[in-house]
């Protein structure tokens, strides 16, 4: 089972329709947040701890994407025809991950404070977690459109509920992608089976998080990094 290194995955397929016009014309994970890409913002964060291997998926303006990550370490699959959502992107991109517990990132937000991948792997257990999500108190979430996705009990495991929001950052087992037919589906199916086993746990992030996901989310990740350093 991998733990040192940990594997990487870098959400970056999707279309960015919240994000239009910008994204008109060049995939959302290259929208810059003071002055640089948001997919560069998560990369530092995966490599501060040294994520080996990095991989990212492309399915919307691919060649761009391909062309800014170029010379790097980190590997590009493109998913075609049909982009497979996170949950088929995932289970895609395995051969290249290896078959022990895998990081994922979103590419559409930014953070302030701790490296909430540096603690997610400090909390992480896996004799009792198939799954750990960082989780951000909405007291602390800027750029957000629409309510919270879970509640924390007492011993840490999740709940569907409002208290907090999924920051985009998780660490978990792969074994059951394989149990879903369909070819394209998201993480919340395999959510949904861990939470039923009990084993879907949550980490509470203490610093800021900006969902960069529409046009407005800019500025707000920019006054927001002014104030707070990573």
């Amino acid at each position: 089972m991998r733990n040192d290194p940990p594997a990487l995955m870098l959400f970056a397929a999707g279309f960015g329709s919240r994000m239009r016009p910008l994204t008109d014309t060049r995939p959302k994970p290259l929208i810059e947040v003071a002055g640089r890409p948001l997919i560069d913002h998560a990369l530092a964060l995966g490599r501060a701890v040294g994520a080996q291997p990095i991989v990212v998926n492309a399915h919307y303006l691919p060649d761009q994407l391909e062309q800014h990550l170029a010379g790097t370490d980190v590997t590009v699959l493109r998913e075609a025809p049909d982009i497979l959502d996170t949950g088929g992107g995932l289970r895609n991109a395995l051969p290249h991950l290896g078959a022990g517990p895998v990081l994922t990132m979103n590419t559409d937000a930014v953070w302030a404070g701790p490296n909430p991948v540096a603690q997610l792997l400090a909390q992480w257990n896996p004799a009792r977690m198939d799954a750990l999500l960082t989780c951000v108190p909405m007291t602390h979430v800027l750029g957000r459109q629409g309510g919270g996705d879970f509640d924390i009990d007492d011993q840490g495991a999740l709940h569907r509920g409002s208290a907090y929001v999924y920051g985009g950052v998780q660490i978990l087992k792969t074994d059951l992608l394989h149990d879903v037919a369909e070819r394209a589906f998201s993480l919340n199916v395999v959510w949904n089976m861990m939470a039923d086993r009990g084993r879907l746990y949550g980490a509470r992030y203490a610093g800021r998080w900006c969902d960069v996901g529409h046009p407005g989310g800019i500025k707000e990740a920019e006054e927001m990094l002014a104030q707070y350093h990573v």
